[in-house]
């Protein structure tokens, strides 16, 4: 034991557990999610300042057009205050004509009258616009950072509804509409943060048909998901004209939880969401919409937003962000629709093979909780094969690459082959490395082999059996052969046996169809004893199903003398 570690204070005695909310009729956990909710972007403003090089006029207009295109209508633009070069791009993008009617851009400001004037100027010419006001008004930053009293906290966000609603008549004809954050929500006193809003509405005078927006930041989260779904009820069941007012929820992920909050936020009684594409924020980023907005398509609501193009929705934010989205990254991750897994892959092989038997379009393949289709996602890439993998991944590669629909019983035969490649590479392996090994093993449409088709015809005896007569190249000697049996693949079997000393006996055949029309082509599969008992396989591809059974035989006799 390390005596001196034991030694050491134990450093959770710095912090102290999250305050319960006294809630004790709360409704939301009976409640479930049955329409989306109104959509704010923030990635131009609060995704870009969280970025080690914010984006340039290019990469946030470019940013702008995917937002409208996936369908969101609410648009943080930026923080025209920060500087010349927010003001110049919100201004720009205002007077460019690109804002479609029914998109809504929004400003951040702080409140002072400075700023909020600057922020006004900015949407100048704009048809309709929201101006977004906050200040903080939690105990760590009263007493901390402004060193104020309530009063003058409540006062900061009063002068400053003051100032938009003069700033607003100043310029009459943009529909404008008016956001508050009592900014560090989640750590403050419920009731105070009720206060300061109410006061707030006092001013601005909201209505029912013309609400304000009224967000309620987790600024920092600091309290497992329940609790800021607790404070999101509360807040609705006290705060007075509750009906004038839009709850709105922007949740940070500093616990790892924060598209749960927003779900619970909006089982509580919110009304809109506010987050990035792929969760880019500040510290550990903001709510992430697409995972919001996906969770709720699996439970069959329409989210009202378009991502049936996943892979170059990502394409644009990594190259606007300058990040990666993760691999795992819910939905849009690059491995987040692939199993390795040997028991995984089987699974959802059978799944695919059940759905398309179905007469419905209902979703039920294990593993995937959505489509991949949906989002733009190939099938082809659902299954991949590692080391790890079991017969079903590769059945499946090859069933996808090849047509190849392999008997179970010769999956588990070729499996220590793949097993072995994968061992060997110590990689991942494509669809070309599992054909390549099929094709070795198996002797398929590769050289050199010890025996190879050239040609036959099969005739009918008097006797009802049937004559192989063929070329067959042994070793790239040509050889002419004939053999006698029931049928055509027992007088090739023979053919084999006399003219070659190779004693196979078939004891399974299956075959079908690769593809449909006149240019299919046809497999056939042989499983074979030898008088060791061994057991050997064979498959055999042509345009014609007889001669695809003939080169069977011949593959399986190859692996019988190999």
């Amino acid at each position: 034991m390390n005596t001196q570690r034991t030694m050491l204070r134990d450093p959770s005695v710095k912090y102290r557990p999250f305050p319960q909310v006294d809630l004790p009729d709360r409704q939301w956990p009976s409640r479930t999610i049955t329409a989306p909710p109104r959509w704010l972007s923030t990635d131009l403003r609060d995704g870009n300042q969280s970025i080690i090089d914010p984006m340039d006029s290019v990469k946030k207009n470019r940013f702008f057009d995917l937002l409208v295109e996936i369908g969101i209508k609410e648009i943080e633009i930026g923080f025209p205050s920060a500087g010349a070069t927010e003001f110049d791009f919100i201004q720009g993008l205002v007077r460019s004509g690109r804002i479609p009617d029914d998109v809504i851009v929004q400003v951040l400001t702080q409140s002072r009258e400075d700023l909020i004037r600057t922020s006004f100027a900015s949407l100048a010419g704009a048809k309709q616009a929201i101006v977004h006001l906050y200040n903080a008004v939690s105990p760590a930053w009263r007493d901390i950072v402004f060193r104020m009293s309530k009063d003058e906290v409540r006062e900061i966000a009063v002068a400053g509804a003051k100032v938009l609603r003069d700033e607003a008549a100043k310029y009459p004809d943009t529909d404008w509409h008016f956001e508050y954050s009592p900014e560090t929500f989640s750590t403050a006193e419920l009731d105070f943060s009720i206060e300061v809003c109410e006061a707030v509405m006092q001013v601005l005078q909201p209505t029912p048909e013309r609400p304000i927006i009224l967000n309620l930041p987790a600024t920092v989260e600091a309290a497992t998901p329940n609790i800021y779904a607790d404070q999101i009820e509360y807040f609705c069941r006290n705060l007075p004209n509750r009906e004038s007012a839009a709850i709105s929820l922007h949740t940070h992920n500093d616990r790892g939880t924060g598209v749960a909050a927003a779900e619970l936020g909006m089982m509580a009684g919110a009304d809109r969401v506010e987050g990035c594409l792929f969760g880019n924020g500040e510290r550990t980023g903001n709510c992430c919409l697409v995972t919001v907005a996906l969770n709720m398509y699996t439970q069959g609501v329409d989210p009202g937003l378009d991502f049936s193009d996943i892979d170059r929705v990502i394409e644009t934010v990594e190259y606007c962000n300058e990040l990666p989205v993760h691999q795992r990254h819910p939905y849009g991750g690059e491995l987040v629709f692939t199993a390795f897994s040997g028991s995984h892959q089987d699974a959802i092989k059978k799944g695919f093979e059940a759905h398309r038997m179905q007469n419905d379009e209902r979703w039920r393949v294990p593993y995937l909780p959505i489509d991949p289709a949906d989002l733009g996602r190939s099938y082809e890439a659902v299954i991949r094969v590692n080391s790890q993998s079991g017969k079903g991944g590769f059945a499946w590669v090859l069933e996808q690459d090849q047509g190849l629909k392999l008997p179970k019983k010769m999956q588990a035969d070729f499996s220590k082959q793949v097993q072995r490649m994968a061992d060997e590479l110590g990689r991942e392996l494509n669809a070309a490395d599992i054909w390549d090994a099929f094709r070795h093993a198996y002797y398929v449409k590769m050289e050199p082999r010890h025996f190879r088709l050239v040609d036959y015809e099969e005739t009918k005896a008097a006797d009802g059996t049937r004559i192989f007569s063929g070329t067959i190249e042994v070793d790239g000697v040509a050889k002419t052969v004939s053999g006698r049996g029931n049928g055509l693949i027992s007088s090739v079997v023979g053919t084999i046996r006399e003219s070659f000393g190779v004693d196979i006996e078939v004891s399974d055949y299956t075959e079908h169809a690769l593809g449909t029309g006149t240019d299919a082509r046809a497999a056939a599969y042989l499983e074979c004893r030898k008088p060791d008992g061994g057991v050997v396989w064979g498959c055999g591809i042509d345009e014609d199903v007889a001669t695809a059974s003939v080169r069977a035989v011949l593959s399986a006799a190859n692996s019988a003398v190999s």
